[in-house]
Order: structure tokens, then sequence, then C-alpha cells
């Protein structure tokens, strides 16, 4: 089962990668933290950045939308230097890179995580979910449920903000 779930994953990720050689991409550096970044914040406005062919990722935008959020896509095909510009450690990254006001949301994130970080605003700089688990906000595969930790992060490192149980 293991070997199974490992290789779907890389198929997952593989999926979501980059296709194809680079293409000429505008330039758009990660959103600075603004006044207007801070209000957007209030407003639930968020900007995404994804490949244009992940379609776990436009689930994802999907699932904020359907939780009251503006999202503003940005369709890329290397999403490297947001994510280093992000301060994305390797281990703790995903498909999709998102800025809402001063934070990072990287990965599949739940709505009501993002909610909490937004009303309890700790000091970091965003929240991640590393990987692809399944059955978490645009990683739906039918009933099944794989568990994982929304981890808060910060330049020290990370600590776990919220859990969610598998089935």
């Amino acid at each position: 089962m293991k070997v199974f779930a490992a290789f779907l994953l890389a198929f997952l990720v593989a999926a979501c990668g980059d296709d194809g050689p680079p293409q000429p991409q505008a330039t758009e550096a990660a959103p600075a933290a603004t006044e207007e970044a801070k209000t957007a914040s209030t407003d639930k406005v968020m900007e995404v950045y994804k490949s244009p062919t992940c379609g776990c990722c436009g689930a994802w935008v999907d699932h904020m939308k359907d939780n009251g959020y503006q999202v503003v896509v940005h369709e890329q095909q290397n999403l490297q230097s947001i994510k280093e510009k992000a301060g994305i450690l390797p281990g703790q990254g995903s498909c999709h890179t998102a800025f809402i006001g001063d934070y990072v949301i990287e990965g599949h994130v739940p709505a009501s995580d993002v909610d909490r970080l937004l009303a309890e605003r700790p000091d970091a700089k965003g929240l991640t979910v590393p990987g692809m688990p399944i059955g978490s906000p645009g990683m739906e595969m039918g009933d099944r449920k794989d568990a994982y930790d929304v981890l808060l992060f910060d330049e020290d490192g990370t600590q776990v903000f919220s859990h969610h149980p598998g089935n």
C-alpha cells in the first residue's frame, strides 16, 4: 500500500509540475506587506500562483471561493522563484503558493485554517500543507482521507497549527 501511495503521490506531483520547456513569463514579484495587502486580508482577497496544467490547484481555488475568498490566479510554468520569495523551505512545499495580507499559504490548506490564521494573526510567515495529502481540499478522492497536519512556519521552523484526521 505504501508503494502505491508513493507512486500515486509521484504521479500527482508530476501532473501538477512543469509541462515542457520553460516559456517566457512576465516577472511577478510576491506581494509586499503593504497597507493594501493588510486590508486585503480583511476582505478575504488572495493571490494564487499555480501551474496552468494543475487540476488539483484549480480545485483548491474553487474550495477557497466556495468559502468566501476572492481569488486572483496567476498561472506560471515555474513556481520556484515564487516559493523562494515566500520563504518556503525544502520539504514544506506543495503545488501552489498563495498570498493573503502578510501571510503565505502553501498547498492544500483548508479555508477554515486560513480563517483562523487571519483571526488570530500569529507572528509567522504563513501556513503550509507539505505534499498533497489525499482528502485535503483539492485532493479529494472519493471517501478516502489521509491524516495530515497544517504547519505554521517562519524562518525558525514549523509547528503544528491544526491536525486533520484521516479515515
